[in-house]
């Protein structure tokens, strides 16, 4: 049975959550999937085009309205819903993969500069966070309790 890009894409997040970000790669996808890594291209150019598209679909219950900071916080929620998504995010807001309908839509009820500092404040302050949390769940570091107020604090700041 031939799998869908939809199948891929789900199976690369099923990856993302066993394995993390680092691991997550075409030939372990494609073991997820029961297939050759050859068959991922159909589907996919490459691994940074299937990054745009498990980035994408990690935002995509997250809708935009007129107030900032819910869209901003409904963000944030979402890739901390499972392993490494704000890694995800992060990298994809960086190279420019994915995330464009987001940053679009939040421009609609700002401006283009306001949508983008936005977008790059909440996924990097929720990489950290994801990153503080899982280290701190190992007993690399002690928790930090103010993760979440600090996150309000500087969606304030920019929004003022």
């Amino acid at each position: 049975m031939a799998n869908s890009l939809d199948d891929v894409v789900s199976g690369a997040l099923r990856v993302l959550d066993a394995y993390g970000l680092e691991y997550c790669t075409m030939r372990r996808v494609a073991g997820e999937l029961g297939v050759q890594p050859s068959a991922l291209y159909h589907h996919v150019a490459d691994k940074q085009t299937l990054l745009g598209l498990m980035a994408d679909r990690v935002v995509a219950p997250v809708e935009v309205d007129a107030d900032l900071a819910a869209p901003s916080q409904r963000l944030r929620t979402a890739m901390l819903a499972g392993r490494d998504g704000a890694e995800v995010g992060a990298t994809t807001a960086a190279f420019r993969l994915g995330q464009f309908a987001l940053e679009t839509a939040l421009a609609d009820h700002s401006d283009r500069d306001v949508a983008r500092t936005l977008l790059l404040y909440v996924v990097g302050h929720t990489q950290a966070t994801q990153l503080h949390r899982q280290a701190a769940a190992v007993g690399i570091v002690e928790a930090d309790p103010d993760l979440d107020a600090s996150f309000e604090r500087g969606l304030a700041i920019i929004l003022r």
